[in-house]
């Protein structure tokens, strides 16, 4: 994708046509706290992995590879399930425990029917500044894109969200963001966490720590950026 985009359209979103391939099942033992899995969904009940951390479990298993559905855990069946109930299922498995995982791969010949898009007048299409996030929900209808500022948060935001659960989420990044942009301290931020649907993710201490930093500090940021404008 790098390559197909040239670096030029800073698209942060997974995109990714999924036509059902092969399925597949894999039995591993967790050794270590995390799997090394990225997750994401596609809205519609379809989870599947977005990355795989170099080194980890899961990339010594090549049977295993990016864009893989997760259908099921231990026989229990995940299609319908958000993104963030995959992983909790997968966090929640103790250490030394051997499970199966059923998968099902895209077709690889999933890209064969879509071709460019034709323009008049032979006119290059708009590709806009490169600098807007474009998320596509499920009806094919874009969200409106995001400021640069937010979007460097949202990015951060996710960094988070891998690395203390695992899942990547655009939305939920964004609907963090928005809180805490409201509140002035840490304090605060917590409580309106606890008090509103975030509430369901049971994030723990640390994580809500580490998040209250980069808001806050991006929230500085934007204050010095109005105050000293470069």
């Amino acid at each position: 994708m790098d390559q197909l985009l040239g670096g030029q359209i800073g698209l942060e979103d997974f995109i990714f046509a999924h036509c059902k391939g092969q399925p597949k099942e894999v039995e591993l033992t967790k050794n270590e706290e995390l799997l090394g899995l990225t997750i994401t969904d596609n809205g519609t009940g379809y989870s599947f992995i977005k990355k795989i951390k170099p080194g980890s479990l899961v990339d010594s298993i090549k049977f295993i590879s990016v864009g893989d559905v997760i259908e099921k855990i231990e026989g229990k069946c995940f299609v319908g399930s958000r993104h963030f109930s995959v992983a909790k299922a997968l966090k929640d498995l103790p250490i030394g425990h051997t499970f199966t995982l059923r998968l099902i791969e895209p077709s690889k010949g999933g890209f064969s029917s879509i071709g460019p898009r034709l323009v008049p007048n032979n006119q290059p299409p708009n590709l806009g500044s490169g600098r807007e996030t474009l998320r596509l929900r499920a009806n094919g209808s874009p969200v409106s894109s995001t400021s640069e500022l937010s979007t460097s948060v949202i990015e951060k935001i996710n960094v988070l969200l891998e690395s203390f659960m695992g899942i990547h989420d655009n939305e939920l990044a964004t609907q963090i963001w928005e809180t805490g942009s409201t509140h002035g301290n840490p304090h605060d931020f917590v409580m309106a966490i606890g008090d509103s649907d975030l509430q369901i993710f049971g994030f723990n201490e640390d994580l809500l720590f580490d998040l209250w930093g980069v808001i806050n500090d991006s929230k500085t940021g934007q204050t010095n950026s109005k105050v000293n404008p470069s």
